[in-house]
């Protein structure tokens, strides 16, 4: 599936800013099953410093300065990005959960670091015992890692309610965990906490996600959303995605911009700057198939 993807993010500000400095990491990755044929970011006012590099991740980062006096900011990324297909693996034919998180148990080997650092606190998810209580019936002492894990993720899907108000980016996980609701960021956040506090290693996953109209009914330009979900590690298969939103693993339908510990790691568009006072925010995204590539 080839797609073309347009992310338009526009701040307005009450009072002028004099400077400010940005990183954005809206470049998809070109990496497995995905390529990425073309990317261009507009930004206005025009930057008077720009340049880019990989973050530890090997996410796609462009760092920007803004010295012009403005009470605007807009960035609209375009990318062209063909998603392949994915067989999804097997689940009872993975290794038992409970082998990977013996491997994982301190002292860990130094082939299996960049791994089990996805084990570890991190700066928005934090393990406990809770969590791992609440994810045990998912994990018996015989069941297949990924068996496991898609349990979890229906549980999540169960038992958590989607709620676009019900949190913001910031709130702490706690909270999530307290109103059994929220939006993707938070499921996977949650997700992620369950694996951990398991020793099990997990990743946050930031892109997005086709959505197809109800029967009957136009495209709406720019109703599209950023996505998220969860990665976790499995020794044969390597990096295996889950979406809790939607109690699925993902296939081509699925676009992945950024990896990283949690949402912190992976943030669209970030920045600081002097002045401004308070500021409105709109994001537009569209997710569009490219006519001929598949529908």
């Amino acid at each position: 599936m080839e797609y073309e993807l347009i992310h338009r993010t526009e701040y307005r500000y009450s009072e002028p800013v004099t400077v400010s400095q940005h990183a954005a990491r809206l470049e998809p990755l070109f990496e497995g099953r995905q390529e990425l044929s073309g990317f261009s970011l507009g930004i206005y006012p025009k930057p008077d410093s720009i340049s880019s590099r990989q973050d530890y991740f090997g996410n796609k980062v462009t760092v920007f300065g803004i010295r012009e006096l403005h009470r605007k900011l807009v960035v609209e990324a375009r990318s062209r990005v063909v998603v392949k297909p994915l067989t999804p693996p097997v689940p009872a034919l993975s290794p038992l959960w409970t082998q990977l998180a013996a491997r994982l148990r301190d002292p860990v080997s130094p082939q299996d670091a960049g791994i089990y650092e996805f084990c570890m606190d991190s700066p928005m998810v934090q393990i406990s015992p809770e969590f791992a209580q609440w994810a045990g019936p998912c994990f018996g002492a015989s069941t297949p890692l990924l068996t496991g894990i898609g349990m979890l993720m229906e549980r999540l899907y169960t038992e958590f309610e989607f709620d676009p108000v019900a949190t913001e980016v910031a709130t702490p996980l706690e909270q999530v965990w307290k109103k059994r609701r929220g939006v993707c960021q938070d499921f996977a956040h949650v997700a992620i906490a369950c694996l951990r506090s398991l020793g099990l290693p997990a990743r946050y996953v930031s892109g997005y996600l086709r959505t197809i109209p109800p029967e009957g009914q136009p495209r709406m330009q720019g109703a599209d959303a950023s996505h998220a979900w969860f990665s976790a590690y499995c020794p044969v298969n390597g990096w295996v995605d889950f979406d809790p939103t939607n109690n699925l693993m993902p296939s081509d339908g699925h676009i992945v911009v950024a990896v990283g510990r949690d949402y912190s790691d992976v943030s669209p568009l970030c920045g600081i700057l002097t002045g401004g006072g308070e500021h409105s925010l709109s994001v537009a995204v569209d997710v569009l198939p490219v006519e001929g590539k598949g529908r």
